[in-house]
């Protein structure tokens, strides 16, 4: 049994009143994230790639609760939850927790660092002192003195850490990082990596990584799902999908990725136009407005998920 599966997940967001839209006789409301399935065991990190407003927040948001989802199934180790109530959400987020993305904006500005880190013990009821804010700041790699200061004090990295260490304060199973290198230059991404690294392997945490950065998602993710406009268009181990892309937008997004190998550097594929918007989708595959392989029934036709193999993919013509 899988720590999380997700079945069919369908969010959708209210876009005007249900008056006005009957009198224009227009929809009330557009599907935001339409029949996305995964699960995630213990220990594995799996990684969400997509442009902005393809549905990755909306997603996060919906597994800790602050959304409501408008059908599908989500089974936290093997229990439905996606109409748990407000007492089964207590308990639940001991359980779940999540970094958000910006590292300083996060923080209280009137809390110190010890306070921050031991504040979700203190909400759950359980013991947060100087000996436990210690362990945290150990735990990602800050020394005891930092109990003391205040965020504005903090680089980025430091205060990034400082976020780590607040998730992980309750021991939680699954941790869930929006945009964890955001804002942070190279060589802070490179230790925020390898902090998230270091933590899995000790603590056996489950991660979801939602991110546009994939030399991020190379080097944290076991597995990796692709979404264009509220659904997954490839979805399987983050290797074979770096190693060959099956959907044209996946080979566009690897072909823009910075390779720091001059030689390693291939042609890169443009994309044609904006993405368009989840209120006017396109009719057949949402993608082929602006794919460079399109052909005339994929304008027709709306791809279905082939699996392939422990992958899957929504293309019908597939590279």
């Amino acid at each position: 049994m899988s720590l999380l599966e997700v079945a069919d997940l369908r969010i959708r967001y209210a876009r005007q009143g249900r008056l006005r839209a009957t009198l224009r006789r227009e929809p009330h409301d557009f599907e935001a994230v339409s029949g996305v399935s995964f699960q995630i065991d213990a220990g594995q990190t799996l990684g969400l790639v997509g442009e902005s407003g393809s549905g990755k927040s909306t997603i996060a948001r919906t597994l800790i609760g602050l959304k409501k989802p408008t059908s599908g199934s989500i089974r936290f180790e093997g229990q439905e939850i996606s109409a748990a109530s407000n007492r089964e959400w207590s308990r639940l987020r001991r359980q779940m927790s999540m970094m958000w993305q910006d590292p300083v904006g996060s923080l209280s500005p009137r809390l110190t660092v010890g306070s921050l880190v031991t504040e979700p013990l203190r909400i759950h009821g359980r013991k947060g002192d100087r000996a436990e804010a210690e362990r945290l700041l150990g735990l990602v790699g800050l020394p005891a003195e930092f109990i003391s200061r205040y965020p504005h004090q903090l680089s980025g990295g430091q205060a990034r850490r400082v976020g780590v260490a607040r998730a992980l304060a309750l021991d939680p199973k699954l941790l869930i990082a929006d945009e964890p290198t955001a804002g942070l230059d190279m060589s802070v991404q490179g230790e925020v990596l390898n902090l998230l690294n270091d933590v899995q392997k000790r603590t056996r945490v489950a991660v979801l990584v939602i991110t546009h950065n994939l030399n991020l998602v190379r080097h944290v993710t076991d597995r990796m799902a692709i979404m264009y406009l509220g659904r997954f268009v490839e979805e399987g181990p983050t290797a074979r999908i770096f190693e060959h892309a099956r959907h044209p937008y996946t080979e566009a997004l690897l072909s823009a990725n910075p390779e720091p190998d001059p030689d390693a550097r291939g042609d890169r594929v443009t994309l044609a136009g904006e993405v368009p918007s989840p209120v006017n989708r396109p009719s057949g595959c949402d993608f082929h407005p602006r794919c460079p392989w399109a052909r005339p029934d994929c304008s027709v036709r709306v791809p279905e998920r082939y699996p392939e193999g422990g992958r899957s993919h929504r293309c019908l013509f597939p590279l």
